[in-house]
C-alpha cells in the first residue's frame, strides 16, 4: 500500500515541473535579415516561407511589422535583442520587463515568438560589450519568467568562431583565454536553463582566408579524402561537421559536455570581391543544396553522433545595403524580387514566371508547344463534329 502514496507524489512533483523552452523544429531554419531597402514586404514573405515549408525563422530585432505578419502563420520566430542594446539590458532590469512586455507579451500567442537572441557574436568580437552579455541576459530571462513565459521562450546569443583557439583538427578546439573570464559564467547560466550554445560556422570564410590549404570539395560537402582527427579517431568529410564538434570539444573542455550546439548562421556567397573567388552562383547553389540534404539525414556530427545537427540558414534575401566585403550582399537563397537566387528546391515568389519559363525552355524548341496544342485542338474539334452528328 505504500507504492500508492509514492506514486501520487511521483504525479504531482511532475505537474510542478515547467518544460525547458525549445526554439526549433526539425533541422532546418532560415536567417531573414533585413538591411535592404528592396526586399519583399513582411507579408510577402510569409507567403514565401509558407510555400518553402520552412518553419524555424531567426530575425536581428523585433520589428513590429514582422511580428503582425507572422501572427497565426504557425511559423516559429526567434527575435534578436540588438547589440546596441545589451548595455542597457545588463544595467537596468525594469528596461528589460518593458522590452519583453512590448516586443514579445504583446505578440503571445498569435505570433509563435520562440526564442530571443542576446546580442551577435559579442564575446570574441566586442570587448565593449563582454562584461554586459550576462547581465542581459539574465535580465532578459527574469523578465520573462515574471511574465510566466520562460517555458516557452529560449534564451540565447550566437558566437562566431572568433571565441576559439586551435580549432584544427576538432580535438585541439579550446575557447580563447580573452573570453573564458566571460564565457564560463554564461554558459554555467545557460545550462541552468537548458538553452543551447549558439554558433555562427562559415566553411565559405574559412576556405576564402586559406584557399592553399583548404580542399573546396571539403567545403562544399562535396567527394573528398576530408581529415582524420589522430586524438579522437574520428574523420570528416566535410568541413562543417568539424566546426560544429571544435565546438563541442571546446564545451567539454570547460566542463558542458551535456550542452547542445546548433548552428545560427551558416551559409555561402554568390557573388564577392575580386579576393573571393569562390564566392559564385555555383559554389553557393552546390553548398546550400548539399547543406539541405545533409540536415535532411537528421543525424549527427562524428564526436556527437546522438545530437541531431540543426541550422539556421544565412540568409533568406540578398542584402543590397550590407556593409563590409561585396560578398556580404549576395548570401540570400532568394532575389531581391522574391524570385530564387539558384535552385535548390526551393519554390520562389514568382514560381509561376519560373514554371512558365521551364515549359519555354522544354516545349517552345522547335515549336514543339504550339505543335502539341495544334494536335489537340484538332483531336478536340473532330470529336466535337462526331458527337453533333450523333
Amino acid at each position: 500500500m505504500r507504492v500508492l502514496p509514492f506514486l501520487f507524489l511521483i504525479f504531482f512533483s511532475s505537474l510542478n515541473e515547467k518544460s525547458t523552452a525549445t526554439a526549433f523544429t526539425g533541422t532546418y531554419g532560415i536567417n531573414y535579415g533585413r538591411i535592404a531597402d528592396n526586399i519583399p514586404s513582411p507579408d510577402q514573405v510569409v507567403s514565401l516561407l509558407r510555400a518553402a515549408k520552412i518553419k524555424n525563422v531567426r530575425i536581428y530585432d523585433a520589428d513590429h511589422s514582422v511580428l503582425n505578419a507572422f501572427k497565426d502563420t504557425g511559423l516559429e520566430l526567434v527575435i534578436g535583442l540588438p547589440n546596441g542594446f545589451v548595455k542597457d539590458m545588463s544595467a537596468h532590469a525594469d528596461h528589460a520587463l518593458t522590452w519583453v512586455k512590448d516586443n514579445v507579451m504583446a505578440f503571445l500567442p498569435e505570433t509563435h515568438i520562440v526564442g530571443i537572441a542576446i546580442g551577435n557574436e559579442v564575446l570574441g568580437n566586442d570587448n565593449d560589450l563582454s562584461g554586459s552579455l550576462l547581465g542581459a541576459a539574465k535580465n532578459i530571462y527574469n523578465a520573462t519568467k515574471s511574465l510566466g513565459i520562460d517555458d516557452v521562450i529560449q534564451i540565447s546569443t550566437a558566437h562566431s568562431q572568433a571565441v576559439f583557439v586551435n580549432s584544427y583538427p576538432p580535438s585541439s578546439c579550446t575557447f580563447k583565454e580573452s573570453v573564458v573570464q566571460f564565457m564560463k559564467p554564461l554558459l554555467e547560466f545557460f545550462s541552468q536553463i537548458g538553452s543551447p550554445f549558439c554558433l555562427n560556422a562559415y566553411p565559405f570564410l574559412a576556405y576564402t582566408y586559406n584557399p592553399d590549404t583548404i580542399d573546396i570539395n571539403y567545403a562544399l560537402f562535396q567527394a573528398t579524402e576530408g581529415i582524420y582527427d589522430e586524438k579522437t579517431k574520428l574523420h570528416y568529410d566535410n568541413m562543417l561537421d568539424a566546426q560544429v564538434d571544435s565546438a563541442y570539444v571546446a564545451l567539454e573542455d570547460a566542463g558542458f559536455k551535456k550542452m547542445e550546439v546548433i548552428i545560427t548562421e551558416t551559409g555561402w556567397a554568390s557573388h564577392g570581391d575580386q579576393n573571393e573567388p569562390a564566392a559564385t552562383q555555383s559554389n553557393a547553389r552546390t553548398y546550400n543544396y548539399n547543406l539541405r540534404k545533409r540536415l535532411a539525414k537528421r543525424k549527427g556530427t562524428p564526436f556527437r553522433p546522438k545530437r541531431m545537427l540543426k541550422a539556421y540558414i544565412f540568409a533568406l534575401f540578398n542584402e543590397d545595403s550590407k556593409q563590409g566585403a561585396g560578398s556580404e550582399k549576395y548570401y540570400g537563397l532568394f532575389k531581391a524580387d522574391g524570385s530564387i537566387s539558384y535552385d535548390i528546391g526551393f519554390p520562389g515568389l514568382k514560381s509561376s514566371s519560373a514554371v512558365s519559363s521551364r515549359l519555354s525552355f522544354k516545349e517552345f524548341r522547335a515549336g514543339k508547344l504550339f505543335e502539341s496544342y495544334s494536335s489537340i485542338s484538332a483531336i478536340t474539334l473532330t470529336l466535337i463534329l462526331l458527337l453533333l452528328r450523333l
